[in-house]
């Protein structure tokens, strides 16, 4: 029996690797997301990985974009876990491991006060994409040694981090040469309209007042779970039906009184729907030199459905990707990173 004050030979928890890289972090005055109607701050910190070696040499690294899921952002991604690993900690294990080649890997800061963002343009929320596009990615380029080229680029994320990848590759083609989307949204249908009726109750509480809902909602100690998937909702309004003229820039999907389904307005949702993309929007994703998609068969907003759909109509289209779905559900997927990241990595161009 070893005793009581001896070591363990096997470390209970593992240890970090010998070599690990370097978090640097710069702030990025953005010219897009000045005046956004939301009062969000126009300047973000962006957090960057750099490979262990990185201050060692001259060569060029490939970047990932990490796209943080709603709620999150590149602040989370570098924090400290009790459990797990930090975006950092698991790029560290994956590269000593030689999983990984060296890389860069981009957390950028994309809050919002509506608790988020879905990485599109919008002139109620802000033009998240535009600002990744035309002020992110050039100012890595420019700060770091990079393979300053779609070839050498990915964007990879979960939940709403997923969505932005898809919608990006897809409207920006030729920013990114690989993208990986875990329960990236999809068969909108399915995952959003089951909350419409809930938000309706919870908007009740405030005679419809979507502002007086969001002020409440930040100053709640214990905000609760529809609060919260009202709150989301708001956000997805906000990017798929802004409507400047409307209290928080917004017209939501349903009708407030009797949670019917308003049509028009749920069209231009479906339009940002991936299981509706095709013509341009597919020829996009086909430019690509990686596709990864997967989610999880038991996942509580029903993505794998969508999901199901969307590799069906890739599949129809010949766009080559990989589709996977795993025994899991919507909450706790980093550990799906271990699979996606070597994958696309691998199809980036080195230096």
């Amino acid at each position: 029996m070893t005793p009581p004050d001896a070591p363990h030979e096997v470390p209970l928890r593992p240890a970090r690797p010998a070599s690990v890289g370097r978090v640097d972090r710069f702030a990025l005055d953005s010219a897009c997301l000045a005046g956004n109607p939301l009062g969000d701050p126009s300047t973000r910190d962006v957090h960057v990985y750099l490979p262990p070696g990185y201050d060692d040499t001259d060569r060029a690294f490939p970047v990932l974009y990490s796209l943080a899921a709603y709620t999150s952002s590149g602040q989370a991604q570098v924090a400290w876990k009790n459990h797990g690993e930090s975006l950092p900690e698991r790029l560290d294990r994956l590269i000593a491991g030689g999983r990984l080649p060296p890389l860069l890997c981009v957390m950028p800061d994309s809050y919002t006060a509506l608790g988020g963002n879905q990485f599109v343009d919008s002139p109620s929320i802000g033009d998240y994409a535009r600002h990744i596009a035309e002020e992110l990615v050039p100012s890595v380029d420019r700060r770091y040694r990079t393979v300053a080229e779609a070839a050498g680029r990915a964007a990879f994320g979960k939940s709403s981090g997923g969505f932005g990848a898809l919608h990006l590759a897809r409207t920006r083609p030729g920013l990114f040469g690989a993208v990986a989307s875990h329960a990236g949204d999809a068969g909108f249908d399915r995952v959003y309209q089951r909350d419409f009726a809930a938000v309706c109750d919870e908007l009740a509480l405030y005679d419809g007042d979507v502002e007086a809902f969001v002020r409440a909602f930040w100053r709640a100690r214990r905000p609760s779970g529809r609060s919260f998937h009202a709150l989301m909702t708001l956000c997805l309004a906000a990017s798929y039906s802004p409507e400047p003229d409307r209290p928080l820039g917004l017209a939501l999907p349903f009708d407030l009184h009797t949670a019917r389904l308003d049509d028009a307005i749920w069209a231009r949702w479906l339009d940002f729907d991936p299981v509706r993309w095709n013509g341009e929007a597919l020829e996009a994703l086909g430019e690509l030199r990686g596709l990864w998609i997967d989610a999880g068969r038991r996942d509580q907003y029903f993505i794998h459905y969508g999901t199901r759909q969307f590799h069906q109509r890739l599949d129809a289209a010949g766009i080559a990707h990989h589709h996977e779905e795993f025994d899991g559900t919507h909450s706790g997927l980093d550990w799906r990173f271990d699979h996606s990241l070597p994958w696309i990595a691998a199809r980036l161009k080195q230096d």
